[in-house]
């Protein structure tokens, strides 16, 4: 979780509603972050652990400042942040284009580690599920050469295979679908985040730490499910209900969380 929080503050300073009045090599000093996951519980040297983590994920860049140090985001962190945002704030995140879906073949070797572990985040986020070792398939139109960005330089582009089409003979899309997900887990994903959410309350003056948990929550509900049509779905997919209850919630949150970033930047601590 600690990562997810790093993720959602900077994600919120980036591309939240007031983004365009910050900085865009926006550079979060150490103490905001300690005090944004000191009101989620999370001690400060597992906050530091992370942040080192990071950095050497390649997700983090640490400058001097002074004393102390401040955090940016990395391009590749800047470009998974974007993608990932895309879907995690639309109205609509788990509609595709009927019947269309995406196939990608790449077959990393083990010694490109964080090629396969940004591999694997994009494709989470992208909505895709292995149907075989290192083949996936994606509900809908997904942009593959945009997804992977940056990852297509080097060793990765020739190893990569994507095509847009619909399953035919023998192929039987309700077999790839339940190889690909269990929906009963998903099922029990929407569950949980409705029983957290649907009918809560959060009151404003934590809106921050309340918007940094739901957008945790959502996230991990969203690299769940990735959308699946409506033809392999119980009638009662509690998937809209979900996407209601988040864009609920971030009307709600949202402009409280905004000034608390807005002032924590000007001050550098919380």
């Amino acid at each position: 979780m600690p990562q997810e929080v790093v993720l959602g503050f900077f994600g919120l300073c980036v591309f939240g509603q007031r983004a365009t009045a910050r900085e865009a090599d926006l550079k979060v000093p150490t103490q905001v972050m300690l005090s944004v996951a000191g009101r989620l519980g999370i001690s400060e040297p597992a906050t530091r652990t992370t942040l080192n983590r990071m950095v050497h994920r390649g997700l983090l860049t640490r400058h001097k400042q002074g004393r102390t140090s401040a955090f940016e985001l990395t391009p590749e962190a800047h470009t998974l942040l974007a993608q990932g945002g895309n879907r995690l704030f639309s109205a609509r995140p788990f509609d595709h284009d009927p019947g269309i879906w995406t196939v990608l073949s790449c077959p990393l070797p083990e010694t490109l580690r964080n090629a396969r572990y940004q591999l694997q985040v994009r494709l989470t986020w992208a909505g895709f599920g292995a149907i075989q070792p290192h083949m996936w398939i994606a509900p809908g139109r997904v942009d593959v050469e945009l997804m992977l960005g940056d990852l297509l330089t080097g060793d990765v582009g020739h190893l990569v295979q994507a095509f847009h089409g619909t399953p035919t003979a023998p192929s039987d899309p309700r077999e790839l679908v339940a190889r690909a997900w269990d929906l009963s887990a998903l099922r029990a994903v929407h569950e949980a985040f409705l029983d957290r959410w649907e009918n809560a309350e959060p009151p404003p003056g934590e809106a921050l730490s309340q918007l940094l948990l739901l957008i945790d929550d959502w996230g991990r509900l969203l690299r769940s499910d990735p959308g699946l049509p409506a033809a392999y779905l119980d009638d009662d997919w509690p998937a809209p209900r979900s996407a209601r209850t988040f864009s609920r919630l971030r009307r709600w949150l949202g402009p409280g969380a905004e000034e608390e970033i807005d002032q924590m930047l000007r001050t550098g601590s919380g």
